[in-house]
């Protein structure tokens, strides 16, 4: 077996699709279902394996219907380390354990280097893999170890409350089976977890009042960080990372916890922290094209946007252009002074039209909206246009940065090759 991801199937996955395995012929008797991928294994939004079987497809039911799951006990792991929110750390987290000797099956949704890709299927019986809290599909996991690390306003247009979204992570909190990591100063995260009992809870972020926090932290440049890690009162050691951003530290720290409580060293768990170096499509420096430096990040929420824009303006950079694609109507409509307010943080911001995925436009609401709302913000319909204007008024020593979880990539590469 091997593990494949891509951004068409990652969409997928995430839109509740899940695997019949069997001959063309009887998988087309199914009722109610239509093929939609072949050569992966996936359950209601969670990837097991990839075969090379061409048998084995990927379908969505209809409503009501309900097909037995596979197991993925029958095919690799059985622990599993769920993720919420923040990339960086099921992709630290992978690498520290595989560093640390472990040798996870991983399911991390972009591409990772040391893995060659955005999965794996390891010998051992620890997994990490992706919590995603959108249509509540992360309550179907069995997690043993839950990090969470932040609790935002997202997918409102299913949750429709933030009762109902921390109700929700409560729940998920509630399932898991040996501990809880959480920011501890994430008042929805503590507020979430309220309750919560019968599990290790650890707690991290900034304050000694946490169990985990940083002291020392020192910046030796743009991209890397150096600080010392404490765990209630006693110092475990210093971090060296790869990675820019304060929030960054903050993925660290949570990442070494649950190496701890998978059982890696903690010596061992901090020094395979220096060893990440970044993934694909997360702060990804793409290159330069005449001067200026072209870089391109999955972010596509404010909370996200926020944390990779203020790492941005901390570079050495003369300035800083976002380039976002909003992603779907329903999260731009919601959250449309949140994303006006963080893009800002950029000086120069460029949008393209609104990516809706699996949405209608019900909320009559285009990208023109957003750009009226952020001073001196341009917007485009085509990446064409959009990498015309940027490549024409950028500097050098300036960075581009595109931003969302769409194709918005494919700007950064026509900026890349921009005459």
């Amino acid at each position: 077996f091997y593990l494949r991801l891509d951004g068409e199937l990652l969409g997928l996955l995430r839109e509740g699709f899940f695997p019949a395995i069997g001959s063309d012929a009887l998988l087309a008797e199914a009722e109610g279902m239509a093929p939609i991928f072949r050569n992966v294994l996936v359950w209601d939004g969670q990837l097991l394996a990839c075969a090379g079987a061409p048998a084995v497809m990927a379908w969505q039911a209809a409503e009501g219907a309900k097909p037995p799951p596979p197991t993925f006990a029958e095919l690799a792991a059985s622990d599993l380390m769920p993720w919420t929110r923040e990339q960086y750390v099921r992709y630290v987290l992978t690498q520290m354990l595989m560093e640390c000797g472990v040798d996870p099956s991983a399911v991390v949704g972009g591409k990772l280097p040391a893995i060659g890709g955005s999965g794996r299927l390891g010998s051992s019986d620890i997994m990490t893999c992706e919590a995603c809290e959108f249509e509540d599909h992360f309550l179907k996991l069995h997690p043993d170890i839950a990090v969470i690390l932040n609790v935002d306003a997202d997918h409102m247009e299913y949750f429709k409350t933030m009762d109902h979204v921390i109700a929700s992570y409560h729940q998920f909190a509630q399932m898991a089976t040996k501990a809880v990591i959480y920011n501890g100063e994430d008042a929805n995260a503590c507020k979430a977890v309220e309750g919560v009992a019968g599990k290790k809870m650890l707690t991290f972020g900034m304050g000694e009042n946490n169990d985990y926090y940083p002291k020392n932290i020192v910046h030796t440049d743009g991209r890397h960080t150096r600080y010392d890690l404490y765990c209630r009162g006693e110092n475990l050691g210093t971090v060296l990372l790869n990675v820019p951003g304060d929030h960054n530290i903050l993925n660290s720290i949570s990442a070494i916890a649950a190496a701890i409580e998978v059982g890696c060293g903690v010596q061992q768990a901090i020094a395979s922290a220096s060893v990440f170096q970044g993934a694909g499509r997360r702060f990804e420096i793409m290159g330069e094209n005449k001067g200026v430096t072209i870089a391109d990040d999955y972010g596509h929420h404010p909370a996200e946007i926020e944390a990779t824009l203020k790492a941005a303006k901390a570079m050495d950079y003369r300035a800083v252009w976002a380039v976002h694609q909003p992603f779907t109507y329903s999260r731009t409509a919601m959250l449309l002074d949140d994303f006006a307010r963080v893009l800002q943080i950029a000086d120069h911001v460029v949008l393209s039209e609104i990516m809706g995925s699996r949405e209608k436009n019900t909320y009559n609401i285009y990208a023109k909206d957003l750009a009226d709302k952020i001073p001196g913000c341009v917007w485009f319909e085509t990446f064409e246009e959009i990498s015309a204007y940027v490549m024409s008024h950028a500097q050098p020593g300036d960075l581009v940065i595109t931003l969302g979880c769409g194709d918005v990539y494919k700007c950064a590469k026509l900026m890349l090759h921009q005459k």
